[in-house]
């Protein structure tokens, strides 16, 4: 049975896409038939951070009831499913959200793992992922504007009876602040999961349009992606990766950016 999780954060940078992007590529090195969907249909860009440069047919058309979820399939790394959103303001306007239900029922002999990359706000399209998915995971960052917003989060995913499953506390440093593990956890009423260090293995991923857990796979933000994935999917967290680098054959089908069937 399909397992649904909504990433979401409440505001932007708090680096809710390079979570989901790695988080599912995680659970498809460990062999987890993954399917993550980028549902910010407005500002788009977890296909970006998977170098996924053509995407001709996305989210929108099938939003907009002009094409079907595996029209919009395309391949990432150990075979990551990704289904971007597109950049046209014309495709924004015609999708409609309240379809993300039909898309998840035809996704369900496709995966195990849905990652759901919400957007920030609090908008029809940002609504709408917190009620379909299993769990919400919210992704914070160690300061008060990110902790408020991600509390704004909780309480309106209750409100609407979606369920919180804790959070993920990203971007930490060695800095001393006044947002310790501990009144994060107090704060928001969930446990965290796990904690994200600042690395800037990340941002040279990011600029090369791949996961950190595939570009440095023994970096420390790495091994805190695999522990939350290990979480997730109830593997042991000692377990390592199928494959600790992408092949030849790997990397040529990836930046063929092959569709799925």
């Amino acid at each position: 049975m399909i397992r649904a999780y909504t990433i979401a954060s409440g505001k932007g940078g708090t680096g809710k896409t390079t979570v989901t992007a790695n988080l599912g590529t995680a659970l498809a090195q460990h062999g987890r038939e993954t399917c993550i969907i980028d549902m910010d249909i407005g500002m788009a860009n977890l296909g970006l951070v998977l170098g996924l440069a053509e995407t001709p047919v996305t989210l929108h058309e099938v939003l907009a009831g002009e094409a079907l979820i595996r029209d919009a399939m395309y391949e990432g790394p150990y075979g990551l499913k990704v289904v971007p959103s597109g950049l046209s303001l014309r495709g924004f306007q015609n999708a409609d959200p309240e379809l993300l239900k039909d898309v998840m029922c035809d996704l369900t002999d496709r995966c195990d793992f849905l990652l759901l990359d919400a957007p920030a706000g609090i908008g029809t399209d940002a609504v709408v992922p917190l009620t379909v998915a299993d769990e919400v995971l919210l992704v914070v960052n160690p300061e008060i504007s990110s902790l408020v917003d991600a509390l704004k989060i909780k309480i309106l995913t209750e409100t609407i009876g979606g369920a919180v499953g804790g959070a993920i506390l990203n971007r930490v440093t060695l800095e001393e602040t006044d947002m310790n593990r501990r009144k994060i956890e107090k704060t928001l009423g969930v446990s965290i999961i796990d904690t994200i260090p600042e690395d800037a293995n990340i941002r040279r991923a990011a600029a090369a349009r791949t996961p950190v857990v595939v570009r440095s796979p023994g970096s420390e933000a790495s091994k805190a992606f695999r522990r939350i994935a290990a979480s997730l999917a109830g593997f042991p967290v000692e377990e390592e990766p199928q494959e600790v680098q992408e092949g030849f054959v790997e990397r040529l089908a990836r930046a063929l950016f092959r569709r799925e069937p």
